[in-house]
């Protein structure tokens, strides 16, 4: 018996669950669309690489993820003219450009510098018209040798920060850290007073 002034029970389980069932029976299939399509594209785009664009090396934005490195959009034009790479042709042998980009130090301007030398040393450069090689064009005998890369190619991996162990000697171990902490706060807690104290010494002296 229900007792005390309560509401009424009234369950509502009537609410037709097998409508609001999502099923992903389309996902085997998806993968094999998915797979053929990658595959359908690779040969379209032969020789380029598979995977697109070369891009920069990044930080993430703000202080949570700047110590992480990532791709970015693309190369700015300054890396471009360090790296004696035209900002026209760059897109044109597969180098993805970002003109907005501003470098803001050194470091991340000669790391993407030596990217993209690294990438133009490597670079295998087809001539527009079957037997009509232009300057910048690769020799017959590369043009031969020539295989699609598949997945990623020159990988951004953040470096490892790196420890240097040191021996501990007798006085880092007679170092008595809680006890200087307590003499510098007490002496910047006083600092003040001190020099006030000394101001007023210095002209009793005077007198």
């Amino acid at each position: 018996m229900v007792k005390h002034n309560n509401v009424v029970p009234s369950s509502h389980f009537r609410k037709h669950w097998q409508n609001y069932v999502k099923t992903w029976f389309n996902q085997p299939a998806r993968k094999t669309r998915r797979r053929t399509a990658r595959q359908k594209k690779a040969v379209k785009i032969f020789p380029r690489p598979t995977a697109g664009p070369l891009r920069p090396i990044v930080r993430g934005q703000t202080l949570k993820y700047n110590m992480k490195v990532r791709a970015g959009r693309g190369f700015s034009l300054e890396e471009l003219k360090a790296a004696g790479i035209p900002k026209k042709l760059a897109p044109t042998i597969g180098i993805a450009v970002d003109h907005r980009r501003r470098n803001r130090s050194l470091e991340g301007l000669q790391a993407n510098v030596q990217r993209l030398k690294t990438y133009k040393a490597k670079l295998v450069v087809f001539p527009r018209r079957v037997r009509k090689f232009k300057n910048g064009d690769s020799t017959p005998e590369e043009l031969a040798t020539v295989t699609q890369v598949s997945g990623s190619y020159l990988p951004i991996i953040g470096e490892k920060p790196h420890v240097d162990l040191v021996k501990i000697s007798e006085e880092m171990k007679s170092f008595r850290a809680y006890d200087k902490l307590r003499i510098e706060r007490t002496n910047e807690r006083h600092v003040g007073k001190r020099a006030k104290r000394a101001a007023e010494a210095e002209k009793e002296e005077k007198k």
